[in-house]
Parts: structure tokens; C-alpha cells; sequence
């Protein structure tokens, strides 16, 4: 019997401190920290069930849906949690445009791609008061916690949330898999299998009429899908945002390889890459930009195609593989990091731990600081380039006249 009255006081007192927790921000810090946090791990450090949201921000790609799912089925069938979906990404919080996601809502998501909740590219830090509107729908809809799946923009509104109160966790989305902190972003794996077989067919039809071929892949600001897709689909040229290139000796490269008998070439292309005789400015489409300050890529590889057959005389032609990419169903691979995440997400909400995100380190899944992701692109491995340099022809050293 006293070890009856000892557990119900116990759960009494878990009670007391995850409510002084729900109630407590990150600037008011209870009086009784110490012995709360203590208290709240013995306690087997678990918050109870939570009405929690969730939005999908930024460029759509395969995965999101399969984050949704694994997010909110441990949440129900674990937890206990009720949860909110806000539509269209950051402008659903602003606009207070939701929609409930139960069991029923994610029913057979797991393979389609695209998002149920919808996405946009929408930034309320630039709206006057954005932010503290955003925190009246959320107090208006008792969120007591939010799940922001996205790349570095989305990522970027999450901290700016955090530091005005909201208890968020990220998830890393991207298909160009430049998010700082983190090996791979779902979503990747399934563009680079896209714009690879793409490379493969392209192959043919280059073999078959001798022409150059450039395939331009998406890639802003780091060239991950066109280094892993020009690597697995044999290109003879890979070319990156992150080092500007000489288009005399992409042509250059060109010539040996037809004079050595090789009619065709495959050159792939990120859709941020540069020359660099323009002072590493990219091609553009436009001068106009969206809220989060990012003009309109695309035409380098028009260009590029135009540069090429002027220099070597070969036939050369273009193809862009644009939205194809985010398309479609996703990879295996995709579908098992995404749900990896979702359950990260998850059971970071219940551990109390906000201003984070997950992230894959190895093959493990932890979690880093929300202003670690976003405070930088991340760049391709050196080493990588080194591994497509050693699949091409080097180019001989021009002999110095003495």
C-alpha cells in the first residue's frame, strides 16, 4: 500500500512539473529549475500527449508526405497527440489556414509524393509583425508545439519563431542536400535517381546522332545533385556553383575526347553554376525575387549549349530536367530517412527539446541547434570532386618556352 501511495504521488508530481514545463518559455525559468529538471527526467523525461502542428515550407520533393506520416502516427498511437496541419508552410500559420491530420489523413500517403499539407514560399519575418501574428494563430489554435518540416528558408522562419517563443523542431528538406549539419535531406536521393536515369537515355540519343549533350540539374547554390548524378551517369563534365568554371576549357575537354574517337559527350550542369568570367554571377531568368530574397535561376545550360557548339563546331544540345526532379514517388532510401525523421521530430516534442533539428550523422540520428543549419550553405565534399576529376581526361600542362 505505501508503495501505491508513493507511484500516485509521483504521477501527481510529474503532473506538476509538465505543466510548470507547457507553462514555462525559454526567457522565464522556473524558480525551482534544478529540482524540476530532475524531477523530469525521473520521470522518464517523456512530455504527455500534446496538441502538436506541422507544416511543410519551401520547394515540394519526394518524402514530405512520409515525414507527415511517421510524425503523426507515433504521435497518436504513442503518445496520445492531436494534431494540426497548417497548409501552404508558414503562410498557413499566417493566414490560420489548418486542417486536422489524423489516422485517416495519412492513410496510403507514404508513397506519393508531393505534400498533403500543401507548400509555399512564404516568410512572415517580412510582413510587419509577422512573427508575433503568427504566435496568436498558433496560441489560437493551443499548439503547444510545432514541427516545421523544410530547407534553409523554412528552417530560417523556425529560429526566428524560436526566439520569440514557439517550441519547434525542424526537419531537414532539400533536394539540392545543402543543409549545413546534416549528411543527407530526404528528398536527394530520389532527385539524383531521377536526373540520373534521365543522363542514361540522353546517353543514347548522343551516342546515336554524335552530338554534346548538357543536361542542366537543379542546384543553386551547391552542386550535390549534379556531382552525385554526373558521377553515376558517366558525364564527361560536371560543372558547379561552388567552382566557377573556364568555358574555354570545358570546350577544350571536349576536343580530346573526339579526337580520341569519342563523338559524343555528356556535360551535366547545376542550374547555379558560373562562369568565370562574369565575376561568378549566376544565370539568371529574372531580376525578381521571392520573399526570402532568391532571384530566378535558369538558361545556363541554353547558353552553355550555344558556348560549346561555337568553340568546338560539334553539335550541341540542351535539356532541362526542371521540376521533374521534385517530382513523383520517392526512393526507398527517401522513405526510410524521412520516417527516420519523423520519429526523431517526434520524440525530440516529447523530450522537450526545442530550437533543434534532426539531422543524420552516420547512420545515426541526432540532433543539432536550429542556427547550425541555417547559418551557411553546405558545399560539396572536395572529396567527391576529386573522385569526378579522376574520372575525366586531365588536361596536359600548356609547355613553358624557356
Amino acid at each position: 500500500m505505501r508503495e501505491s501511495n508513493f507511484l500516485h504521488k509521483l504521477r501527481v508530481l510529474r503532473v506538476s512539473v509538465v505543466n510548470d514545463f507547457r507553462l514555462s518559455t525559454r526567457d522565464s525559468v522556473l524558480p525551482n529549475a534544478e529540482i524540476s529538471r530532475w524531477l523530469y527526467y525521473l520521470c522518464r523525461g517523456v512530455l504527455p500527449n500534446m496538441r502538436i502542428g506541422i507544416l511543410t515550407g519551401g520547394g515540394d520533393c519526394p518524402g514530405l508526405n512520409a515525414v507527415i506520416r511517421a510524425v503523426v502516427r507515433k504521435g497518436i498511437m504513442h503518445y496520445d497527440d492531436e494534431f494540426v496541419g497548417f497548409m501552404e508552410g508558414w503562410r498557413g500559420v499566417y493566414e490560420n489556414k489548418t486542417m486536422d491530420v489524423d489516422m485517416d489523413a495519412i492513410s496510403g500517403i507514404l508513397p506519393r509524393g508531393g505534400t498533403i499539407l500543401r507548400t509555399s514560399r512564404t516568410n512572415p519575418a517580412k510582413r510587419e509583425g509577422g512573427l508575433q501574428h503568427c504566435m496568436e494563430v498558433l496560441r489560437a489554435n493551443r499548439v503547444e508545439a510545432l514541427v516545421a518540416i523544410g530547407g534553409d528558408d523554412t528552417m530560417s522562419v523556425a529560429q526566428r519563431m524560436y526566439e520569440v517563443g514557439l517550441k519547434v523542431v525542424g526537419v531537414p528538406k532539400t533536394i539540392d542536400n545543402d543543409l549545413m549539419g546534416t549528411d543527407f535531406c530526404f528528398g536527394f536521393d530520389t532527385a539524383v535517381n531521377t536526373a540520373t536515369e534521365a543522363i542514361d537515355r540522353v546517353h543514347t540519343t548522343a551516342e546515336a546522332h554524335q552530338r554534346v549533350m548538357v543536361v542542366e540539374v537543379m542546384g543553386r547554390d551547391s552542386g550535390w545533385i549534379a556531382m552525385y548524378s554526373g558521377i553515376a551517369g558517366g558525364a564527361d563534365v560536371i560543372l558547379i556553383p561552388e567552382r566557377p568554371f573556364d568555358i574555354e576549357e570545358v570546350a577544350e575537354r571536349i576536343r580530346m575526347r573526339h579526337a580520341r574517337g569519342r563523338y559524343f559527350s555528356i556535360i551535366v550542369v547545376a542550374e547555379g553554376a558560373k562562369f568565370a568570367k562574369d565575376g561568378n554571377a549566376p544565370v539568371v531568368t529574372d531580376m525578381g525575387k521571392d520573399e526570402f530574397g532568391h532571384v530566378r535561376l535558369g538558361g545556363i545550360g541554353q547558353i552553355l549549349a550555344n558556348e560549346i557548339e561555337h568553340r568546338t563546331g560539334l553539335e550541341t544540345r540542351n535539356v532541362v530536367l526542371g521540376h521533374i526532379q521534385r517530382g513523383g514517388t520517392p526512393s526507398a532510401f527517401d522513405r526510410v530517412l524521412a520516417s527516420r525523421y519523423g520519429i526523431g521530430a517526434i520524440d525530440q516534442v516529447h523530450k522537450g527539446e526545442f530550437g533543434v533539428m534532426v539531422a543524420l550523422r552516420g547512420t545515426d540520428i541526432v540532433t543539432i541547434p536550429l542556427i547550425d543549419a541555417i547559418h551557411k550553405t553546405r558545399p560539396v565534399d572536395p572529396e567527391l570532386v576529386e573522385v569526378a576529376m579522376g574520372l575525366i581526361d586531365p588536361i596536359p600542362a600548356v609547355p613553358v618556352n624557356k
